[in-house]
């Protein structure tokens, strides 16, 4: 089955990976195997989501097995996507109707990164592989020139970006933490919508908004 190229189908194609990137061994043999398994999915590194004029750029972790794994497109097809896609739809940052297939909504003023772009074993990427990864995420901010406000969903992708954005160690992790960068763009960091978070309380649907709504108040000054 022939697939698109990411660059195909990204706002920044210059800052994608290969569709067989082989710079970690753990997640090409893992991406094989998937590919034998499941020759219909995605099954590669997977591209930005958004606009090219984005003012707010988004980093999660990586790909979840069988929602950007499978369809190629972030937070489209599992459980996080639901509650991640309805924040930007209250909010203005995204028009349509999310589905577990791609293609049903758009993002406004939005785009989707994400600090490790292959698929890790049990979704943990090790340091290794985000460092590896890192000039991906670096040369997709550095595209975004319109960027003025980052979120990171959760601790790994908070050190991710606050490396790419020169913030790394000053601005450690915490729920609705803030800090501005050399380049006067601004780091937003919040608890990863995953199910284990919302599941148990600690990331509630009004917590996740407030980190949003922090970035439009700081865009559209009040």
């Amino acid at each position: 089955m022939a697939f698109a190229s990411p660059a195909d189908l990204s706002p920044i194609p210059k800052a994608e990976a290969p569709r067989d990137c082989p710079l970690c061994p753990r997640l090409v043999r893992l991406r094989a195997e998937l590919r034998a398994e499941h020759p219909d999915w995605w099954n590669a590194p997977v591209p930005a989501f958004g606009e090219a004029c984005a003012w707010l750029a988004i980093v999660g972790l990586a790909p979840g097995r069988k929602g950007a794994n499978r369809t190629g497109q972030p937070f489209t097809g599992d459980f996080s996507g639901e509650f991640f896609f309805a924040t930007l739809l209250k909010l203005g940052l995204a028009a349509g109707q999310y589905s577990d297939q791609p293609g049903t909504l758009q993002l406004r003023g939005a785009v989707v990164l994400n600090a490790v772009k292959c698929l890790p074993p049990a979704n943990k990427p090790t340091p290794e592989e985000a460092a590896t990864c890192g000039h991906y995420l670096e040369a997709a901010l550095a595209s975004l020139s319109n960027v003025r406000v980052v979120i990171a969903l959760g601790q790994f992708a908070h050190v991710a970006a606050a490396r790419t954005m020169g913030l790394w160690p000053k601005s450690r992790f915490s729920h609705g933490a803030e800090a501005i960068a050399p380049d006067g763009r601004i780091l937003l960091s919040t608890y990863h919508c995953s199910r284990q978070n919302t599941n148990t309380g600690r990331l509630t649907r009004e917590m996740f908004e407030e980190v949003f709504e922090r970035a439009l108040d700081l865009k559209y000054p009040r």
